[in-house]
């Protein structure tokens, strides 16, 4: 379909969250607080299970995989957000926007199926433990980890080029703080029924397949737990999971919410919160959850930090 009666949109306006310049401001001061604790959060995690030699196992490195996606994921839509907070006008082109709508399909796929290669890693740890090292090798890590940044190539360009490639002859405004696909769906000019429809198989595809992934392994891992002799046991077991248990949580549990309904009844307001819990918030959390809850990283971060005292001691 082409625009007849009027001319094919060529820059979309985002609405954001509100036009009170004083909420607008008060805002980019807590969002930019937000971002920096996440950028300096997750790229610590990067930066110690990178440098101390006793975390070099196969958790921190794909842990270490998960913080640069989420500084990725986040560089996607926190700059412009912050950027548009302070801005008269908050356009975006249609290039740009569709840019932005496919790096963002591209690093939340990608989270998917890394979140369910850090499930197995723990269900092979747990489950077959004397096989562990063996299993989980470096070139099998590595495989794994490209495999996850990877799959969201194929999600994110089918997703973005074909909604993109709908007619937009209407409003051009998207009542959201970033270019996501059901806010721009609703712009489109003509029936997007078929779009929709491939839209929930990509979700069920690449949202919840690796989603069942993670289920099935910690269904065996719990099993496993369960019948491990000592309570000691149990619990350090349960241990090395329920940082990642949280991540999926809160990442799948809000995302969710979104995707399996595109054109769902819920008011823009509460669509705006649930999307900015998982982009924003998550990533945030994800960096303190690992490390409060770990007390490797934390030793870990305990020995950076009294390496780079000792040697500032010893320029003295």
């Amino acid at each position: 379909m082409i625009c007849e009666n009027h001319t094919q949109v060529t820059e979309f306006i985002l609405r954001g969250f509100t036009n009170n310049p004083e909420m607008q401001v008060s805002l980019f001061v807590l969002f930019l607080v937000i971002y920096t604790v996440t950028l300096l959060g997750n790229f610590l995690i990067v930066t110690v299970t990178s440098m101390d030699p006793a975390l070099q196992t196969p958790m921190y490195f794909f842990l270490r995989n998960l913080s640069l996606l989420e500084v990725c994921f986040t560089l996607v839509m926190v700059p412009k957000m912050l950027v548009d907070l302070l801005s008269p006008r908050k356009s975006i082109s249609f290039v740009g926007c569709g840019t932005q709508m496919y790096f963002f399909f591209f690093f939340g796929s990608s989270e998917c199926f890394l979140l369910s290669m850090m499930a197995y890693d723990r269900f092979v740890a747990i489950c077959d433990p004397l096989r562990y090292s063996v299993v989980m090798n470096r070139s099998l890590c590595l495989w794994m980890a490209v495999g996850s940044w990877m799959s969201g190539v194929p999600v994110s360009m089918l997703q973005t080029a074909w909604l993109m490639a709908h007619p937009f002859c209407g409003p051009s405004t998207i009542d959201h703080f970033f270019c996501d696909g059901p806010p721009v769906l609703r712009l489109v000019t003509e029936d997007t029924t078929m779009y929709e429809m491939q839209a929930l198989t990509s979700t069920l595809l690449f949202i919840m397949f690796p989603f069942s992934l993670i289920l099935v392994s910690y269904t065996r891992i719990i099993k496993t737990i369960l019948m491990m002799p000592s309570a000691t046991s149990r619990k350090k077991a349960f241990s090395t999971c329920s940082s990642h248990l949280i991540v999926v949580s809160l990442f799948y549990g809000t995302a969710s919410l979104t995707y399996l309904r595109p054109k769902s009844n819920q008011s823009p307001e509460s669509k705006k919160l649930v999307s900015l819990s998982y982009t924003v918030i998550t990533p945030m959390l994800n960096p303190i959850i690992y490390s409060l809850r770990n007390n490797e990283v934390k030793a870990a971060v305990k020995r950076m930090i009294t390496v780079k005292v000792l040697q500032k001691l010893d320029v003295l």
